[in-house]
Parts: C-alpha cells; sequence; structure tokens
C-alpha cells in the first residue's frame, strides 16, 4: 500500500518536527480563512481552523497530484491563550513588543489544534482533538524584549514567542506536552492515527525512519 501525508501547514517549525521523527511530508498550504468568529475561545477557534485548513486542501483538488492507495492529512492551528486573550501571530514589531510585556513573569496556555484525516477508497476518517501545554515566561528586562523582537523572530509565530528558537531562553517552564508549543503535538497526532487504524511507524520515510510501501 502507498502512503502521501501531507501537511497542510506551510510551518517550517512543525516541519522540522515532523522530519525529526522520521516522516518526510508533502507541504501544501491551506489557503483558509483565518478570521477569528466574535465570541470564539482559544479551543473552539484552533479546532475550527484546523479543520478548515484540512478540508481546504482536500477540497481544492492538490492532492489529485499525489495519488496514493492511502492518503493522510494534518492540519494544525496555534494560538497562545493568555488570561482568556488570544494571542496569534503578531505580524508586527510593536504588537510582538507590547505583548512581550504583558507575557513576561506569567503564564500562558500554547493551544494547539489538530485535524487528521485518512483518506483511503474513496472514504474519510477524520477526527480533531486539541492539545494545551502551560508556558511560564521569564521575566525578561525592556532591552531583552527590544532584542528579541529586533531579532524578527517573535512577529512571524503564534504568541509571539518559540521554544525551539531564539526564544527558547526565555521560557522557565513546561507544563504539558512540548511539542505541542512548536505547533504540532507527535504524541497527540499518533495517538489520532491510532484511533483511525493507522500505525505510526508505518509513516516513517524520512532520514531517521524506513520507506512507505
Amino acid at each position: 500500500m502507498t502512503t502521501c501525508f501531507i501537511l497542510a501547514s506551510q510551518s517550517p517549525a512543525r516541519l522540522r518536527m515532523l522530519r525529526s521523527a522520521g516522516i518526510e511530508p508533502i507541504v501544501i498550504a491551506s489557503g483558509a480563512d483565518e478570521s477569528r468568529i466574535p465570541g470564539e475561545n482559544a479551543v473552539t477557534m484552533t479546532s475550527r481552523l484546523c479543520r478548515l485548513k484540512a478540508h481546504s486542501v482536500i477540497d481544492s483538488g492538490a492532492l489529485d497530484e499525489h495519488p496514493a492507495d492511502r492518503t493522510i492529512v494534518v492540519a494544525c492551528d496555534s494560538v497562545l491563550d493568555l488570561d482568556g486573550r488570544i494571542l496569534g501571530k503578531p505580524h508586527t514589531a510593536e504588537r510582538a513588543r507590547q505583548w512581550w510585556r504583558r507575557m513576561r513573569g506569567h503564564q500562558g496556555v500554547l493551544v494547539s489544534g489538530h485535524h487528521v484525516a485518512v483518506i483511503e477508497e474513496g472514504q474519510i476518517r477524520e477526527q480533531t482533538r486539541v492539545g494545551q501545554t502551560v508556558v511560564t515566561f521569564a521575566d525578561l528586562t525592556d532591552a531583552e524584549i527590544d532584542a528579541y523582537v529586533s531579532s524578527g523572530e517573535p512577529a512571524k509565530v503564534a504568541g509571539a514567542f518559540t521554544i525551539d528558537g531564539l526564544g527558547g531562553a526565555f521560557i522557565t517552564r513546561i507544563n504539558g506536552d512540548p511539542h505541542n508549543v512548536t505547533g504540532i503535538s507527535l504524541p497527540l497526532v499518533r495517538q489520532m492515527l491510532m484511533d483511525l487504524d493507522v500505525e505510526w511507524s508505518s509513516l516513517w520515510n524520512g532520514p531517521k525512519g524506513g520507506h512507505l510501501s
């Protein structure tokens, strides 16, 4: 059986995580509208958006370019819940600076929605689940915040921080799955695939794994 693993995301961190776990996915950006609906909390929002991203790719016809006996589509969406305030990507340096002045010395919850779809013989099996990890931020000085913001990293990532980049030095504690903080919880995706009758180790096709057949 041939298997095609699709990552419906352009996130470099998610791609790195899958590659490090022995999976070399095909990356297809979803192009979905990621606008927030008023009144949504972090869990509801990320659940909706990860499903939307997955089905945007499935419905686009892009999968026809990668024929296989079995196609797996994984889509994720991440935000930081800071005392009920939802922080996605700040996009600008000034917004990232403002967020870090609120975040420093406090805790937030990194919420990542995951949608996994398995398409086989014209049928689709799918599941949506959400991972939550409590993150404690160091009490940064204004100079440290300015330096970090000037690096350009915070503007491009959910919650304006990374754990696997320059921001790692500013995270003092993680309570929960650290993979989830990078935007994709590998243990959660493994469990979801098991629930959908797919064995995780059968997907190893990268440098650290074998070959899909």
